[in-house]
């Protein structure tokens, strides 16, 4: 049998990716070092909240699956990165893969049996979950307990956080565009009429579940070599509450605009650092202002090239 012939547009795709890595890397090397460190720390906490909200993304808007555990997945992620590198000393990016996939494998334990729930009960089973790991966290001494884990290399930074971003845009833009994630948007809009046509919904859903989970333990990996050192407490459930306020405030539905939201919502607080003692009260009038003036979100179901692209025809 013959061998696929790549396409011209994935062609076209593939080098656009690698393009956009290497103007990453160019910034990396060029930029940076001459960028006020602050500032740079705020855009690389942005580029981890991206990542950790493409996967939730998937699995909330795309699928419908309320999930509060996201910070759970990004926990075991950056724990796993954290030991890796700290007992058997493996090198930064290949702790970060082992994470992601450490996540995913706890993305099955956690779908399979929580996934045939729907609704409220999803959203109680995966907080429980997300409380389940902190828990073990800090019971485990050979994880630091309650101290945290201290004394890992500070890896993360602007480079590789934006390479992540891309590699998973690509991916779930991708994915999303297939048939598969078709398929994700079927069992969103009406699972009963979904299974009636002989398709494995729970498949479909733990599916989602597990690709979401890779990507929040890529992001949590990350958060690990940030600094230098992680604490249980930054990913209790009100993390995974600030995640899903991302989403929806993104827009349901759509890719693009809960990684616009993240962005906003991630860098806000320091903007309104100067009026510390108002910031917090105008961030959550902002909030209820986004939801009453845009109950679906800032795109609602649509991507930001649809916007654009609607702009440019109504200019012509």
């Amino acid at each position: 049998m013959a061998a696929p012939v790549m396409t011209r547009s994935a062609l076209i795709g593939w080098v656009v990716l690698a393009a956009a890595i290497g103007g990453v890397w160019a910034i990396q090397e060029l930029a940076v070092p001459w960028t006020d460190p602050y500032y740079t720390d705020i855009v690389v906490r942005v580029g981890m909240n991206l990542l950790a909200v493409m996967g939730l993304a998937l699995v909330l808007g795309f699928t419908g699956q309320f999930s509060l555990g996201h910070a759970g997945f990004m926990a075991v992620g950056a724990y796993t990165a954290g030991a890796l590198n700290m007992y058997l000393h493996w090198h930064p990016v290949a702790c970060l893969v082992a994470g992601g996939l450490s996540a995913a494998i706890a993305g099955v334990i956690v779908g399979l049996p929580s996934l045939r729930l729907v609704g409220d009960y999803l959203a109680v089973v995966t907080l429980g979950f997300n409380g389940i790991i902190i828990v073990l966290i800090q019971n485990a001494e050979w994880l630091g307990g309650a101290k945290g884990m201290i004394g890992l290399p500070t890896f993360t930074n602007f480079g590789w956080t934006f390479t992540f971003v891309l590699l998973g845009g690509m991916a779930l833009r991708n994915l999303i565009a297939s048939g598969q994630g078709r398929v994700f948007q079927a069992v969103r809009d009406n699972e009963i009429a979904t299974r009636s046509l002989g398709i494995d919904t729970t498949r479909v859903k733990v599916t989602a579940f597990v690709i979401g989970a890779f990507w929040a333990g890529i992001a949590g990996g990350l958060v690990a070599f940030h600094r230098g050192s992680i604490f249980p407490t930054q990913f209790q459930y009100d993390r995974s509450i600030e995640l899903v306020a991302m989403v929806v405030l993104g827009g349901t539905g759509s890719l693009s605009g809960p990684l616009i939201a993240s962005s906003v919502l991630t860098a806000l607080p320091e903007v309104l650092r100067p009026i510390a003692q108002y910031r917090m009260v105008i961030y959550a009038l902002l909030l209820i202002g986004m939801m009453i003036l845009r109950p679906t979100g800032l795109l609602g179901a649509r991507e930001l090239t649809d916007v654009l692209r609607f702009k440019k025809k109504s200019a012509a």
